[in-house]
C-alpha cells in the first residue's frame, strides 16, 4: 500500500517536459495499463512480431510482458533507452536477465500476483486425478452411464508429498492439512521454524519426502540441480500407484518416464498444467487415460491476473521514478530496514572503496569489503554493491547500478569478496575495503555522530585520524626531520590551503593525508615526487 500511495501522490513531469514511455507487449488487466497511463505515456500493443519489436523497443524505457513475449540479449540490446522490464506474473524465463543486468536494467515481477490461484489449481488437480472426474465427464458426454469404471480415493488420510515449500507449496499444505491429508514437505532453502508453523514434516531430501506419498505435487524452481527430478530412478522408488502434479515447470519432468511408469502401474496418474516445450508436440504420454491435462492455466484467474497487472505496473512505476522497488529479481533484495541501518555508512563505503582503488593501481583482481560489529548484523551486501559502483564508474564510461555492478565486475574478471563479523574492535562499527591491482591496498573507517561524518582510521598499513572529503592528498615519505615543515612550504607557496591534515608513522615511514580548500595543481605533486625521501605521491576524488 505505500508504494500506491508514494505513486498517486508523486508530482507529475513539468510541462514539457518528455515523458517515460511504456511498452506493454502482453496483455495485462485494465487497472495496471490506467496506473501506469496517469504518469507515463503507455503504448498497448500486445501481438508485435520479433521485427516489429526489434524495430520498435529503442524507444521506450519500460517494457511489461507476461509469458508470450520473449526478452532475448538481441531485443535488449536493441532498447537502447531501456531501463526497467516488468513481468506481470512469477516466472522471468522468457527474459534474459543477464543481457538485462549487463545493460545496467531492472527486472521485476508480480511474484505474490498468482500464489493463491496456483496452489488452488494444484488441489483441483489432485481432485481431478483422485476421482477421475475428467474421465467421467468424458464418458457422460459420450452417453454412458458407466459408475463402476472411475473408483477413487479419498484424499482424508493420504500422504502427500510437497517438493517446493515455497509461497505455494506452503498454501498448498494448508489447503491438505484442511482436508485431513498427513503433509511431508521438501526445501532446503526453508527453515525449520516455518515447517513447525506450519504443522508439516520436515524431509531432508527428495527421496524420502517421495517414499511413503500417495500424492506428489511439484513447486520446485528449475534449476540444474531440479531439471527432470522426476526421472525412472524417482518414479521406481515410489509406492505403486503414486500420483503426480506439476504446475510448476515444465522440465522438471521426464515425460517419457512418466509415461513408461504409467504403462507398468508403477504411477496411479499424472497431472500436468506445464511443459517443456510449450505448446507441447504430441506425445503419447498425452493420449493416457490416467492423465489430466491443462494448458498452462494455473494463475488464469480473474483475480490473479489483475493483481499481476497491478503489481507489476506499481514497481515498473518505482524503478522509472527512483523509488523503492521491492520485486527486482536481478538485484539484492535488501529489507527495508537493513536498507536504513546502513544508509549512513553507504558514503564512506563508496569513498573507501574509490581511495583504495585509486592507490592500487590499474589490472585490479579482487576487491574485499569487510563490514564490522553492528551493521554486520544486517544485509552488508548493499555496501558491497556500493563499493563496487564507486570503483567501477571511476574506470568507466559506462554507467553503472546495483543491477549490472556484480555482472560488469564479472566481465573484467574482477573477484568480489564479502565478510561480516560482529567484531570491529574498539569501533562500533568499521567498513574495510581492500583493492587488490598493481599492489594490494587496504583501508579502513568508520562514522562519527548523528550525521554519519565519514572518517579514516587506517591505510596502507598506518593508524590515521581525519574526515574524509571530496579530494584527498596522500604522501608518503620517509620519516626524517623538516619533511612536514618542506611540504607545508611547498603548499603554501603554491597558493593551495591545507584545510586538515593528519600525520601517521611506522618505522622508518611516515604518512602524511591532506584535504585542501581548493584544487592542487598536478605540478606540485608531480614536483614533490622528485624530491629526496619521498615514496609516493597522489591526489584522489573521492566523489563524483
Amino acid at each position: 500500500m505505500s508504494i500506491v500511495r508514494e505513486q498517486q501522490q508523486a508530482p507529475r513531469e513539468a510541462a514539457g517536459q518528455v515523458r517515460h514511455r511504456v511498452l506493454v507487449c502482453d496483455a495485462i488487466s485494465q487497472a495496471g495499463i490506467d496506473a501506469l497511463a496517469e504518469r507515463f505515456e503507455v503504448t498497448v500493443t500486445p501481438g508485435w512480431d520479433r521485427e516489429e519489436l526489434l524495430r520498435q523497443v529503442a524507444g521506450y524505457d519500460a517494457v511489461i510482458v507476461r509469458s508470450a513475449t520473449r526478452l532475448d540479449a538481441e531485443v535488449i540490446e536493441a532498447a537502447t533507452r531501456l531501463r526497467v522490464i516488468g513481468r506481470a506474473g512469477v516466472g522471468v524465463d522468457n527474459i534474459d536477465l543477464q543481457a538485462a543486468s549487463r545493460q545496467g536494467v531492472v527486472v521485476v515481477n508480480a511474484p505474490t500476483s498468482t500464489v493463491v490461484s496456483a496452489a488452488e489449481h494444484t488441489v483441483g488437480l489432485i481432485f481431478a486425478l483422485m476421482r477421475n472426474i475428467p474421465r467421467a465427464d468424458a464418458s457422460m458426454r459420450r452417453g454412458e452411464w458407466d459408475r463402476k469404471s472411475f473408483l477413487g480415493a479419498e484424499l482424508a488420510g493420504s500422504r502427500i508429498a510437497i517438493l517446493g515449500f515455497g509461497r505455494i507449496g506452503q498454501i498448498v499444505g494448508e489447503r491438505a492439512r484442511s482436508l485431513g491429508m498427513q503433509v511431508t514437505a521438501y526445501d532446503p532453502f526453508v527453515s525449520s521454524a516455518r515447517f513447525e508453523d506450519a504443522g508439516v514434516e520436515r524431509a531432508q531430501a527428495i527421496p524420502d519426502a517421495v517414499a511413503e506419498a500417495d500424492i506428489v505435487t511439484l513447486h520446485l524452481p528449475l534449476t540444474d540441480d531440479t531439471r527432470e527430478v522426476i526421472d525412472a530412478d524417482l518414479l521406481a522408488a515410489l509406492q505403486p500407484g503414486t500420483r503426480i502434479i506439476n504446475a510448476a515447470r515444465g522440465p522438471l519432468v521426464d515425460l517419457d518416464a512418466v509415461h513408461a511408469a504409467l504403462e507398468t502401474g508403477q504411477l496411479g496418474g499424472f497431472a500436468c498444467d506445464v511443459y517443456p516445450v510449450e505448446p507441447p508436440p504430441s506425445h503419447p504420454l498425452f493420449q493416457h487415460e490416467r492423465v489430466v491435462l491443462t494448458p498452462h492455466i494455473a494463475a488464469s484467474t480473474r483475480e490473479a491476473q489483475d493483481r499481476a497487472g497491478i503489481d507489476v505496473a506499481h514497481q515498473v512505476a518505482a524503478a522509472l521514478a527512483g523509488g523503492s522497488v521491492t520485486t527486482a529479481v536481478n538485484v539484492p533484495m535488501i529489507a527495508s530496514a537493513d536498507i536504513e541501518a546502513l544508509q549512513g555508512f553507504r558514503p564512506l563505503t563508496a569513498m573507501l572503496a574509490r581511495l583504495a582503488f585509486g592507490l592500487a593501481g590499474g589490472n585490479v583482481r579482487s576487491i574485499r569489503v569487510e563490514a564490522r560489529g553492528r551493521i554486520a548484523e544486517h544485509d552488508v551486501r548493499l555496501l558491497t554493491s556500493d563499493a563496487l559502483i564507486s570503483i567501477l564508474s571511476a574506470s568507466s564510461d559506462d554507467p553503472v547500478n546495483h543491477v549490472n555492478a556484480g555482472a560488469i565486475a564479472e566481465s573484467r574478471g574482477i573477484v568480489v569478496h564479502e565478510e561480516a563479523d560482529r567484531n570491529a574492535g574498539s569501533y562500533h562499527d568499521l567498513v574495510t575495503v581492500t583493492c587488490s591491482g598493481e599492489r594490494e591496498v587496504r583501508v579502513s573507517g568508520t562514522t562519527i555522530g548523528q550525521r554519519y561524518r565519514p572518517w579514516l582510521v587506517s591505510l596502507l598499513g598506518f593508524d590515521i585520524d581525519l574526515e574524509l572529503g571530496s579530494e584527498l592528498v596522500v604522501l608518503e615519505y620517509d620519516d626524517v626531520p623538516g619533511m612536514v615543515g618542506a611540504i607545508g612550504s611547498a603548499f603554501g607557496e603554491a597558493g593551495v590551503n591545507i584545510a586538515k591534515l593528519a600525520v601517521s608513522r611506522s618505522g622508518d615511514d611516515a604518512l602524511m593525508l591532506l584535504t585542501l580548500d581548493g584544487d592542487c595543481p598536478p605540478e606540485l605533486l608531480g614536483e614533490l615526487a622528485t624530491r629526496d625521501g619521498f615514496r609516493r605521491t597522489a591526489m584522489l576524488q573521492l566523489r563524483d
